[in-house]
């Protein structure tokens, strides 16, 4: 049992890291190796100073959500992971992790919501004038979907783990 807490605990952080890297990186969409588009920020790179200049991305309901979606989803497994620890203390012997599990099933869900979003209105959420075959999708939106299963799969270990000595 001793074993399984600890693979679930590694997998929790594990998680976690990947949604902040996802949330927060700049990559969700590639058009080139020099300009990237993420959630917050739509960026180029300049060959003279070799930096990137970024600038805000558009207001858009579609990006709002996602942008809303994602936030919410470190929050729920931010939550899980200090409700999680709260617990491990604090309950009796023999107590089941239910609120921990829904917290990072949630989680879950909303990182699914917010990567279907993206997926199905990338076109009104870029919003360039470009066609979108010039461009792909970039690590974070696959890290993102990667993340969905990881949550839901970690959620449903939590609501059957049991408290022991």
């Amino acid at each position: 049992m001793a074993l399984l807490l600890m693979f679930v605990t590694v997998l929790h952080l594990v998680t976690l890291a990947m949604l902040f890297i996802s949330t927060l990186e700049k990559s969700w969409w590639v058009w080139a190796d020099s300009e990237i588009t993420d959630l917050w920020y739509n960026c180029f790179h300049d060959n003279v100073t070799g930096s990137w200049l970024c600038t805000s991305t558009n207001d858009n309901d579609w990006l709002q959500s996602v942008q809303a979606l994602m936030v919410l989803s470190v929050v729920f497994s931010s939550i899980s992971f200090l409700v999680f620890l709260g617990q491990l203390f604090t309950m009796s012997t023999g107590g089941l992790f239910y609120f921990t599990g829904l917290c990072q099933i949630f989680a879950g869900f909303t990182t699914f919501a917010a990567c279907l979003i993206f997926t199905f209105h990338r076109k009104d959420i870029l919003e360039s004038s470009r066609e979108l075959s010039t461009g792909h999708f970039g690590f974070c939106f696959i890290l993102a979907w990667m993340c969905v299963p990881l949550l839901l799969v970690s959620g449903l270990l939590y609501v059957h783990l049991r408290k022991k000595q």
